[in-house]
């Protein structure tokens, strides 16, 4: 205890440079943490992204290619998937659900997004969340559209604004389609998934606002017009008065699908006969599987982030014993008293030691702190703009390793200072010859 005191003492004596290695130390404590802790939830959310389908399906290309394109919204599908195929594959035994995804359109570079209403029911994200809404409801009618929560929080869109669906995906628009505005009338809650980042309208619509079916796109817009007239009655009865109106149409082709089975014995069955699929060239894939393939191939960012840290915990430890060593000079008066009052060479070796210990543990305690303050005020950032759910919990047993690994860090660093001393004070009982 009284080599503790005597060591605290002696650091606020040199507070100064004390405190700027103590910093350096939280700062790359901190910042291990937190690549650590943005690398667990990012895997974790990227694992999330969907759940509970047991099969994508479209047109044959690469597994990944697959995945990035129908759910992650990120490339192009190079062929589409012909609607007579959609219908008997959905038709299978075993078949309990099918969502048809059209992809191509955008809204000021978003993705715009054609499907059913079995979409707003079935699709699941994260642990077999469901989809729900902040505002509004699904769509019933053609000309009506239903906004990611980023999308609507990004463009400030409000239930009743119209949105101009545009053809080309990305910010590369090629024609806007201004003669046919959608109605907002639903905004999905956030699910740190590109859900958030899409628009989705009816699938019979993507065909209405490309003109190929002249007479479904004035029947929707008598309908749409009908609906404003009534727009003020109860969503309810709406909602039954308008159960006949056609929102999936007779689509020449779609992007891909999502099918869901009754049982998972049905899945390996129906995928193999798919991907043999003798009318179309088609490919059936497991998104759990594909996204735990996908991770891998990222795994070397993973690895390059972990080693980026802990070079810069090793510089702040090497930054540690450059001041203990640079002080050593400083000191040689106040070590020369403690021998003089009967201090040993071992007591000498022990005070240095404990100062090390005692800058490592404060500045992994300020890390620490640092740590959560910068998730807290993080945790919303990251969850709108890169779908990074994190957990804001207690250390794991993993981080709880990682700091006592650079305590142990710490305590050797402080040896190499504690042992010059040790050895200069037996060579010189009364200072310290450097």
């Amino acid at each position: 205890m009284l080599l503790i005191k005597l060591a605290t003492k002696s650091l606020l004596n040199r507070k100064a440079s004390a405190l700027l290695t103590l910093f350096t130390i939280a700062i790359s404590v901190m910042l291990l943490m937190s690549i650590e802790r943005v690398r667990v939830d990012a895997k974790s959310s990227f694992s999330n992204t969907i759940s509970g389908t047991d099969l994508i399906v479209g047109a044959r290309t690469g597994d990944i290619q697959l995945l990035l394109s129908s759910v992650f919204r990120i490339g192009h599908a190079n062929n589409g998937v012909s609607w007579k195929s959609y219908q008997f594959i959905s038709e299978q035994r075993g078949v309990k659900w099918a969502i048809p995804m059209s992809l191509g359109d955008s809204h000021k570079g978003l993705a715009v997004l054609g499907t059913n209403k079995d979409y707003f029911e079935h699709y699941r994200f994260a642990k077999k969340q469901p989809l729900s809404f902040l505002k509004g409801h699904e769509f019933n009618h053609l000309f009506e559209v239903v906004l990611g929560a980023e999308v609507a929080n990004t463009l400030g869109y409000q239930l009743g604004d119209e949105v101009v669906i545009a053809h080309g995906m990305g910010n590369t628009s090629f024609h806007n389609h201004d003669d046919n505005p959608f109605k907002v009338v639903g905004i999905l809650k956030p699910t740190g998934t590109p859900v958030d980042k899409t628009l989705h309208i009816p699938l019979a619509a993507i065909d209405a606002i490309h003109g190929s079916h002249a007479h479904q796109h004035e029947a929707a817009q008598a309908d749409a017009n009908d609906h404003d007239h009534d727009h003020d009655h109860d969503h309810d009865h709406d909602h039954d008065q308008h159960d006949d109106v056609d929102l999936v149409g007779t689509p020449k082709q779609i992007t891909a699908f999502l099918l869901g089975f009754d049982s998972p014995l049905y899945t390996l069955q129906v995928r193999r006969n798919i991907n043999q699929y003798k009318d179309e060239a088609l490919l059936a894939i497991m998104p759990g599987v594909t996204l735990r393939e996908l991770w891998e191939m990222l795994s070397i960012v993973e690895k390059i982030l972990l080693l980026f840290s802990i070079v810069v915990v090793l510089i702040s430890l090497l930054g540690m014993l450059t001041s203990l060593l640079s002080s050593l000079n400083q000191r040689r008066r106040e070590l020369a008293i403690l021998r003089s009052v009967g201090a040993r060479p071992w007591h000498i070796f022990t005070l240095i030691s404990v100062e090390s210990l005692l800058i490592t543990g404060l500045g992994c305690i300020v890390g620490t702190a640092l740590f959560y303050a910068l998730m807290l005020l993080g945790a919303d950032y990251l969850q709108s703009h890169a779908g990074i759910s994190l957990n804001i919990a207690l250390l794991s047993s993993y981080e709880l390793m990682l700091l006592a690994a650079i305590m142990v860090a710490g305590f050797i660093v402080g040896l190499i200072p504690a042992t010059r001393a040790y050895f200069y004070s037996l060579a010189d009982g009364m200072s310290i010859k450097i």
